[in-house]
C-alpha cells in the first residue's frame, strides 16, 4: 500500500477527539497519583526557562502535589535542569539528562553554526575541553565561563563563546537554582559531573518516538520534530509503523499513535486547568488547533514571552496572572457553571502552591 493510500484509509480524529487524547496523555483530564519524578519521566521533561513554571505545571497534573515533591528530587540530583529540546531549558530525570541531550546534540551543532563568524579562530574541540575543566573544577556562571574563554580567545565574539560552551556541553543548572522558595543565580557544571555518571552515546530516536507519542500523541512526524527541535525523523516512524496505529486529522495529515494509548470519548469532561508560561502542552505540536481555537491563535504570546494560560473545556480560553490576587482573564464569555469551575480550580491551585493564603480571585479583561 502506498503512503497516500495508507493515509486516505486511516480513520479521522476530530479536534475534540485529539484534544481529549492529548489531555489524557498530559495528565490534564484527571490528576495522576504519580510522584513528581515519575511525572517528569512520563512527560519526557517539563519546560523550565524560569524556576516556577515546572511547579505549576505539575500542580495542574498531579494528585497531592506540593512544591517539595519536585524540590526534593532536584536537591537529591534525581532531576535536573539543562538545555535539551528546542534549545530550551527543561527539567528532566537524571536518566533523561544523560540520554536525551545526546539525542538532540545534532540540533545544538546546527545552532552553533549560526555563530561561526564569531568563532573563526576558535578550536571548538579545545574550547570543549577547557570549558569542561572549568565548570567541573567549580560551578561557574555563564559570565565567569565567558570571561575565562575570552582570555584564551580574545578576538572571538563573547556571546559566541558562551553559545559554543552551551551547545558543546550538557550544562546543568546546579541547585539551589530551581528549588521552590530558594534564590540563586544560574551556575553551571556538566550533567556527568553533577549526576556522577557518564552520558550514554546518542541513542536511536525510536524509543523517544514511542515516549513522545505516549505523552503527546496522536501526532504527526512534523509534530514530534517541532517538539524535539530535530529533523529527519520520518525514518524512525516508518521503522515503528508495524507497532503503531494511524489516523488522520481533519486536514488529512497522518497521525501516529500507540495502539493501547488512551483516546477518550470527545465528550469526556475536561476540568479547567491553570497552566504556566511555556507549558509543554502548547509547544509540542506543529498544528496546535487541537488546543488553541483559531480565533485565539497568537494571543498566548507577547513578543518572545509566553503568558500563563487557562484551559476551559480542554481548550485555551484565557490568561491568568498572580498579582495581589489570582486574576483570571477570559478571552470570551464564560457560562456561570464555567466560572464556578474556574474559581474552584483557582482555589485548589492557590491552596497547593501558596498555602500561606492571602490571595483572592477576581476576573479581569485581557488587554492588548
Amino acid at each position: 500500500m502506498t503512503p497516500k493510500a495508507r493515509t486516505t484509509n486511516a480513520p479521522v480524529l476530530g479536534l475534540r477527539a485529539l484534544n481529549r487524547a492529548t489531555l489524557a496523555r498530559q495528565l490534564l483530564l484527571r490528576r495522576a497519583p504519580l510522584s513528581a519524578e515519575a511525572a517528569v519521566a512520563h512527560l519526557v521533561g517539563v519546560q523550565a526557562q524560569n524556576v516556577k513554571p515546572p511547579y505549576y505545571a505539575l500542580a495542574a497534573r498531579l494528585d497531592g502535589f506540593t512544591p517539595d515533591a519536585l524540590s526534593a528530587p532536584m536537591a537529591d540530583r534525581r532531576v535536573a535542569r539543562l538545555v535539551t529540546m528546542r534549545s530550551t531549558i527543561h527539567t528532566h530525570t537524571a536518566d533523561d539528562c544523560l540520554t536525551l541531550r545526546p539525542l538532540v546534540q545534532a540540533a545544538r551543532d546546527r545552532e552553533l553554526g549560526n555563530f561561526r563568524k564569531g568563532l573563526v579562530c576558535v578550536d571548538l574541540d579545545r574550547l570543549t575541553v577547557l570549558a569542561r575543566e572549568l565548570v567541573e573544577a567549580e560551578p561557574r556562571t555563564m559570565g565567569q565561563l565567558r570571561e575565562a574563554l575570552l582570555a584564551e580567545w580574545p578576538d572571538a565574539d563573547p556571546q559566541a563563546l558562551s553559545v559554543a560552551a552551551r551547545c558543546r556541553l550538557p550544562l546543568v543548572q546546579v541547585t539551589p537554582r530551581g528549588l521552590w522558595g530558594r534564590s540563586g543565580q544560574v551556575t553551571l557544571t556538566t550533567a556527568e559531573h553533577w549526576l556522577g555518571r557518564p552520558a550514554t552515546p546518542a541513542p536511536a530516536p525510536d524509543g523517544t518516538v514511542l515516549r513522545y507519542l505516549a505523552a503527546f500523541g496522536p501526532a504527526s512526524v512534523k509534530d514530534m520534530q517541532t517538539w524535539a527541535g530535530l529533523t529527519r525523523l520520518r525514518d524512525a516512524f516508518e521503522r515503528l509503523r508495524p507497532r503503531l496505529v494511524t489516523f488522520r486529522d481533519p486536514n488529512g495529515t497522518e497521525l501516529f499513535d500507540l495502539p493501547d494509548a488512551p483516546r477518550p470519548d470527545p465528550d469526556t469532561p475536561a476540568p479547567p486547568r491553570f497552566l504556566p508560561e511555556f507549558d509543554n502542552l502548547l509547544l509540542s505540536h506543529a498544528d496546535r488547533t487541537r488546543l488553541v481555537p483559531p480565533e485565539y491563535k497568537g494571543r498566548t504570546w507577547k513578543g518572545n514571552l509566553a503568558h500563563r494560560v487557562l484551559l476551559v473545556d480542554g481548550f485555551v480560553a484565557g490568561l491568568w496572572k498572580l498579582d495581589d490576587a489570582l486574576v483570571v482573564e477570559p478571552f470570551g464569555r464564560l457560562t456561570g457553571a464555567q466560572r464556578d469551575e474556574v474559581v474552584a480550580e483557582g482555589k485548589r491551585m492557590l491552596a497547593t502552591m501558596h498555602p500561606e493564603g492571602g490571595y483572592g480571585i477576581r476576573f479581569g479583561t485581557v488587554r492588548g
